[in-house]
């Protein structure tokens, strides 16, 4: 679809695989990512265009391996664990490993369904424990929401365009 033009969207796993379809490579992370955890924007010409005025959130995270920048993509969010959250190739197309779509509810559900994956990986500074992720859920997610809405107001013109 990319070589075509059409606006491609991946979170996580969505994302490695635009980034290993464009020529990139998905290597385990160093740490797990389990949780909330701080996003900065990386100061390139297109992180604005992306991000807006957002310069750093807390993003949600689920994920043990990340992806490289793909060839012609251009990171626009790095964490200090997995410095690889987001990338964006030319206008249209945008690859996260953070997850930006997430609700209550599929937190809820992630927590109950991974909970052995979280007592796995338990002790670690990256990731949490479903009581940790559920503090302040509803400011969290209203952020996260904020900057989500920034990320998809942006690929959606890509959709327009294409028309």
């Amino acid at each position: 679809m990319i070589h075509a033009d059409r606006p491609v969207i991946g979170h996580c796993l969505g994302g490695q695989l635009i980034s290993k379809a464009l020529g990139g490579v998905v290597t385990r992370n160093p740490v797990k990512e389990i949780g909330w955890g701080l996003v900065t924007a990386v100061d390139t010409p297109l992180t604005s265009r992306w991000l807006g005025n957002t310069r750093q959130f807390d993003s949600f995270h689920w994920h043990g391996e990340t992806f490289s920048i793909p060839p012609g993509g251009t990171r626009i969010l790095a964490s200090a664990a997995c410095p690889n959250q987001a990338y964006v190739v030319g206008e249209k197309h945008l690859g996260m490993q953070c997850h930006v779509e997430m609700t209550t509810e599929m937190i809820h559900d992630w927590c109950q369904s991974g909970v052995d994956e979280i007592a796995a990986s338990l002790p670690s500074p990256t990731v949490q424990t479903p009581e940790q992720m559920a503090e302040n859920l509803d400011s969290r997610l209203a952020a996260l929401n904020r900057a989500a809405e920034q990320l998809y107001s942006q690929w959606i013109k890509g959709l327009q365009a294409d028309t």
